[in-house]
């Protein structure tokens, strides 16, 4: 009888495709991160327990992107830092100009050691040489959304019923519940 093959997970495969749809289109590849004591990513950059990381060919040097993880140096405010992020904690993975890409269910849970704080406490202090962290909200489902507004070459009339953007207005991926 032969052995049963190990369940290979299909995310780093789905990252890898969007991620090279985005290079040959000539697109910034992003990556939304689920913050936890698994990923090494420079902390004072963390908001709501997530990191967007450019992972362009520009932004980083030795960029793997790995069965279990992905890896690379890249420059934060021109310090050159290692970054670490496990394949689990990858919430999606989208062009940075039309928001098209694809979001992933990631658990959100509280950091290693972490306790909830009652709702009357006020801030905790951390540690010397550690920044808390806030706990991830519930988990919550990305969609893209498409804000490019026609190119000047399309010759359709600008609908009058939407309000115009600002130039530099660049789309994000919104949370749904």
């Amino acid at each position: 009888m032969s052995e049963p093959t190990p369940t290979v997970s299909t995310k780093p495969y789905l990252i890898r495709a969007i991620y090279d749809w985005c290079t040959d289109a000539g697109f910034t590849p992003y990556v939304a991160v689920a913050v936890d004591e698994t990923v090494r990513v420079p902390m004072e950059f963390v908001k709501n327990g997530e990191i967007v990381l450019n992972v362009s060919a520009l932004a980083t040097n030795r960029l793997q992107i790995a069965n279990d993880s992905i890896s690379f140096q890249a420059r934060f405010s021109g310090v050159a830092r290692e970054v670490f992020v496990p394949i689990e904690r990858v919430v999606a993975v989208y062009a940075r100009e039309n928001g098209q890409g694809m979001a992933f269910d990631v658990p959100r849970t509280a950091p290693a050691g972490a306790e909830p704080a009652p709702a009357e406490a006020g801030p905790r202090t951390a540690p010397p040489g550690l920044r808390p962290v806030e706990a991830p909200r519930e988990r919550t489902a990305l969609v893209p959304v498409a804000t490019a507004s026609p190119s000047p070459s399309n010759d359709v009339p600008p609908d009058p019923d939407r309000p115009a953007k600002p130039a530099g207005d660049r789309p994000k991926l919104t949370r749904i519940k």
